[in-house]
């Protein structure tokens, strides 16, 4: 697993006088699921978004490479393009638009109309209660719903790498088992995904790799079961 998909170098991004990210490296080969772990506050869901360029106005250092060449410029609605696809923290769902607009939305980039709907049939294969729902509007699910709904709509796009911002946040001990499930089984399939969660243990026993972040540092990295036994780990992140 040496192809790099994504490389970030140097990241560093200030707001005002603030530094949110202080210099980070890190890197996601083909293949891989690797988690970003850290508490609240640790610069997490600002390394997706300076990755993605969805930051708000603010200072931002070093370089972040997606498939060998530079994201400098990019604007975030070409990134889909290049397969590289967001489940943001909140959800981000088209609230006045139904479940089937929302995953046709997730396929724009896309004009192969039976590829697009046996996608559409899938996802209602594994998130039963989005069929079931599937004229009702994004905004009237509950947030477990809506986080399927996120995920499914990301994956419409077929990406090469798909980044989850915080999946389990607020959701029920059951359908957090849900989520994780299926990013499991994306990971099987061969999509590489870079997961940014709170819920350490979980992010652990689903990844292959690793990283610690801590005040905008990265502090540790290692393969995601060796750190699940490091002791620093256990302490700081599991309640052990």
């Amino acid at each position: 697993m040496s192809e790099n998909v994504l490389k970030v170098s140097g990241l560093k991004v200030a707001y005002g006088g603030i530094k949110a990210v202080k210099g980070i490296d890190l890197e996601v080969n083909k293949g891989e699921l690797v988690t970003l772990i850290g508490a609240n506050g640790a610069g997490k869901t600002t390394t997706l978004k300076a990755i993605t360029g969805t930051l708000p106005s603010c200072k931002v250092e070093g370089t972040v490479s997606y498939l060998g060449k530079s994201l400098k410029g990019s604007q975030s609605f070409h990134l889909v393009e290049q397969k590289l696809a967001m489940v943001p923290e909140g959800r981000g769902v088209f609230t006045r638009m139904t479940i089937v607009e929302n995953l046709m939305m997730g396929a724009y980039t896309r004009d192969d109309k039976a590829g697009i709907d046996a996608d559409i049939a899938k996802w209602f294969d594994v998130f039963p209660r989005l069929k079931e729902r599937a004229g009702q509007l994004a905004g009237t699910l509950s947030g477990g719903e809506q986080q399927m709904l996120a995920m499914a709509r990301a994956l419409m796009c077929h990406p090469t790498l798909l980044l989850l911002d915080e999946p389990s946040m607020g959701l029920s001990p059951i359908m957090v088992d849900k989520i994780f499930e299926v990013i499991r089984n994306v990971s099987k399939e061969g999509i590489t995904i870079l997961l940014v969660e709170q819920n350490a243990k979980l992010a652990l026993q689903a990844a292959h790799r690793g990283y610690v972040m801590e005040s905008g540092l990265v502090t540790m990295t290692g393969n995601a079961k060796d750190m699940l036994d490091d002791p620093r780990v256990k302490a700081a992140y599991l309640g052990e």
